[in-house]
């Protein structure tokens, strides 16, 4: 079945899927917030801000009008930052179809009112377009996907209905998409795996080794288990794409933007001169605060979680953080 797209956001990872979705033969139109970049991918068929060095399709349009964007389309794929879903979704209702499927592609807890992606668009769509939400995750830097590197992620929706049919439009011969039931658990999966990057790129540039990432792999995840059960979601599920394959991608490649966050950290640098240079966004740092907070609120012991609010901001210096963890008092492992 070939659907009409409306990807709505035209960072890396966006323009990726758009081009990924237009040379599959669905009829795609690409929304970007610049005029400029609009312009540019239109006349030269690359986002040089974003994914320089990879042509798109010409089969795939582009504009910065939301209207325009979402004319005609009967699936609509959101991967803005997570903490402008609700402004840009707002902003779109007045032209969502009736009868569109919501895909959300967007990783993180919503910082001013601890909500995920999900619960942001079930506060926000008709009780109609809700029932067609799916949320896409997995291990997928957009640099590989563009190169038609072998990938698999999730597609996770209360209905398998729409779990299928976001399957069906977006897997190719190099993009595997299996589906879920488990929303809560995949979007958590997706948005706490950035803050253990950041950890991981904070231990190495440190100078610490393979043992020391290994346990901020293990532990995180069974922090991020520990909060997804507090939530309602299943604990298979962070054993899976969503969960460990995401955090292992996200802790150990070097396409990784929180881990380069935290390695820059880890050698001695200034969160908010990182971020000064960063055109993309690395969504663990606002991540870093939503999750202390949402854990903090739900009563959920995630102490990788509280030493990174407290380096990222309370600046506790990342040794003496480092020092704390590995000093707890000693417990029996599980989740």
């Amino acid at each position: 079945m070939h659907e009409t797209i409306a990807v709505i956001g035209a960072g890396s990872w966006g323009t990726t899927l758009a081009d990924l979705l237009a040379k599959k033969g669905h009829a795609v139109t690409l929304w970007a917030y610049e005029p400029e970049l609009v312009l540019e991918m239109r006349e030269k068929r690359e986002n040089s801000l974003f994914l320089p060095g990879i042509r798109l399709s010409d089969d795939l349009a582009f504009t910065n009008d939301l209207q325009e964007a979402y004319a005609g389309c009967t699936m609509v794929l959101c991967v803005v930052p997570s903490q402008l879903v609700r402004r840009v979704m707002t902003n779109s209702l007045p032209f969502l179809p009736d009868a569109a499927v919501i895909v959300s592609a967007s990783k993180g807890i919503e910082v001013d009112t601890l909500a995920t992606v999900s619960e942001i668009y079930r506060e926000i769509l008709p009780v109609q377009l809700y029932g067609r939400f799916a949320a896409l995750s997995g291990p997928s830097f957009a640099r590989e996907v563009a190169q038609e590197m072998p990938t698999a992620v999730t597609a996770a929706s209360e209905s398998e209905e729409i779990a299928r049919r976001v399957q069906e439009a977006f897997t190719t011969s190099f993009f595997r998409v299996y589906r879920n039931d488990d929303v809560v658990g995949v979007e958590l999966g997706g948005a706490i795996k950035n803050v253990i990057a950041i950890a991981a790129g904070i231990s190495d540039g440190l100078g610490f080794g393979c043992n020391t990432r290994a346990a901020l792999i293990t532990r995180g995840l069974a922090e991020m288990t520990r909060l997804g059960l507090a939530m309602g979601a299943q604990a298979a599920t962070f054993a899976g794409l969503a969960g460990m394959g995401d955090l292992v991608l996200t802790c150990t490649g070097d396409l990784s933007r929180n881990r380069s966050v935290g390695l820059q950290i880890g050698q001695g640098r200034q969160l908010a001169e990182i971020l000064g240079e960063m055109r993309m966004v690395a969504e663990g740092v606002k991540t870093t605060e939503s999750a202390y907070n949402l854990a903090q609120k739900l009563g959920v012991e995630m102490p990788i979680i509280e030493k990174m609010y407290q380096m990222l901001y309370q600046d506790k210096p990342a040794r003496e953080a480092v020092l704390e963890l590995m000093t707890r008092n000693l417990k029996a492992e599980g989740v």
